[in-house]
């Protein structure tokens, strides 16, 4: 997403976490493995003991004790006692998956911090209550933060058409600190902005009203790298304090720019080991295991960070492409059970390769038809066809588009978007492109960059697709 037009540049040339781990019991006769260190390293497959239990690693870590840190989605797999020793008891309450490996990328400082910060509490927060969006939803983002050329909307003058609004953005206060800070947007620079107490009372209703209201993390100007357990930490904890205090329902991820980029020799979307990759995916799965059921995960990644993974992954093992490549398949493909809606921007995106393998470019709806299908069909990544991203489900999946010319490159009439919309959902329409997903009567629906662009242009997009969208089948 853009706080002005922003023209994204895709060259041409430009994983899951690992399965669920059960903690096993071994027997008492076992003989101790060295006992773990504070300072050293491990990596997949290590084995150590503590208080007189074996544990093995499940990937890279540092200074993560093994009996705080051997829950369901922790970095240890507890093996059970070792060497005849009556161990002492091992926490059960689950917490944040640590971090991998030890950098995240060029850019970056390959260190993890030997001294981490527990993981916060799942337990003391108050669970976000369910309600199913509608079959197809209208999904947008409200410069709440900030002003642009758009204007300030208030929240309680968002219309009843608007199912998600995603509040922009929640920004940290530096790229690796994970320390993410929301705040309305200034006075001064927003003149007639509501008060605080006026938009928290603002949200409430829109959520008794049955929408959804989320955090939009990131942003072009939000860079946020989690390089570190400890900043994977804060993230989990800066976040929930925003949840909480706002009264939202989950948290939409759009991580921009140089947030999310894999290491070399990190080739396994199903498997990742860059530590800003998996610290990102455990962190979202511990906000999920806090808040229940009700929790709406939606994420708004680039073209360049999903479709392009068809072609290339990361630098690969070859070199030379952008590591960015494809970068989030890995937290997609992890968090597929738990994600609401995945709706990648169609638009500031470079010419992207289809499973027709065809270039397809912005300004029509063959690129929307194209760039979705591949989440509706699955994919071959980096060519590999041993080595699938499988489809999601149909209801998770929406594609974005600008909401005017000023919004985004890569604005088309309501027309092709609608165009794009059937051929998807009822196979009519479709044009040169003949979808491999075939037809989906449950795809999700819209997503645009802004609310406040189209009330700007007197709301042709809310106009132009609501009615649209609740005719639909």
């Amino acid at each position: 997403m853009r706080r002005s037009v922003i023209l994204a540049t895709a060259a041409a040339l430009a994983a899951a976490c690992s399965a669920v781990y059960v903690s096993t019991t071994a027997s008492a006769a076992v003989a101790c493995a060295p006992a773990w260190s504070a300072s050293s390293v491990y990596v997949k497959d290590n084995v150590a003991s503590r208080d007189g239990k074996n544990f093995t690693a499940k990937w890279w870590t540092q200074g993560e004790d093994p009996v705080l840190k051997s829950g369901q989605w922790d970095v240890w797999i507890n093996n059970g006692a070792c060497g005849g020793t009556n161990p002492s008891p091992t926490p059960t309450s689950p917490s944040a998956s640590p971090s991998k490996s030890p950098s995240a990328s060029p850019s970056v400082s390959p260190s993890v911090s030997p001294s981490v910060s527990p993981s916060p509490s799942t337990s003391p927060t108050t669970p976000i209550p369910g309600g199913a969006l509608p079959k197809h939803a209208l999904i947008g983002y409200l410069h709440a933060s900030f002003a642009n050329g758009a204007g300030y909307l208030k929240m309680a003058d968002v219309p009843a058409d608007w199912d998600i609004i995603n509040l922009s953005f929640g920004e940290p206060t530096s790229v690796t600190s994970g320390d993410i800070r929301f705040t309305l947007c200034p006075a001064a620079e927003c003149p007639g902005v509501e008060t605080e107490a006026q938009f928290i009372a603002a949200i409430k209703a829109k959520r008794q009203a049955g929408k959804k209201v989320l955090l939009s993390i990131g942003g072009a100007n939000g860079q946020v790298q989690l390089t570190t357990t400890g900043a994977r930490d804060k993230f989990v904890s800066s976040v929930s304090a925003i949840i909480d205090k706002y009264g939202l329902d989950g948290v939409d991820v759009d991580f921009e720019g140089h947030s999310l980029s894999l290491n070399t020799g990190d080739t396994d979307f199903k498997n990742p080991t860059t530590p800003v990759i998996v610290n990102l995916i455990s962190a979202l799965r511990s906000l999920k295991a806090r808040y229940g059921a009700g929790f709406v995960l939606t994420m708004a990644p680039e073209t360049f960070f999903v479709q392009l993974g068809y072609q290339y992954y990361g630098s690969g093992p070859w070199g030379g492409q952008d590591p960015r490549a494809g970068s989030y398949l890995p937290v997609i493909h992890a968090l597929r059970n738990d994600i609401t809606v995945l709706h990648v921007q169609d638009y500031n995106s470079g010419s992207i390769m289809g499973l027709d393998n065809q270039y397809h470019s912005m300004g029509g709806a063959d690129f929307h038809i194209a760039m979705t299908d591949m989440l509706l069909a699955g994919f071959p990544v980096a060519g590999n066809t041993a080595n699938v991203f499988p489809a999601l489900r149909e209801d998770q999946v929406a594609f974005g588009a600008p909401s005017s010319v000023s919004a985004g490159n890569g604005y088309v009439a309501p027309a092709a978007v609608q165009q794009a919309v059937n051929c998807l959902v009822k196979g009519t329409s479709c044009g040169s492109y003949a979808p491999r997903s075939g037809t989906n009567p449950n795809f999700r629906g819209l997503m645009t960059w802004s609310i406040n662009w189209d009330r700007f242009y007197s709301w042709e997009f809310k106009n132009s697709h609501e009615p649209f969208l609740n005719a639909l089948p």
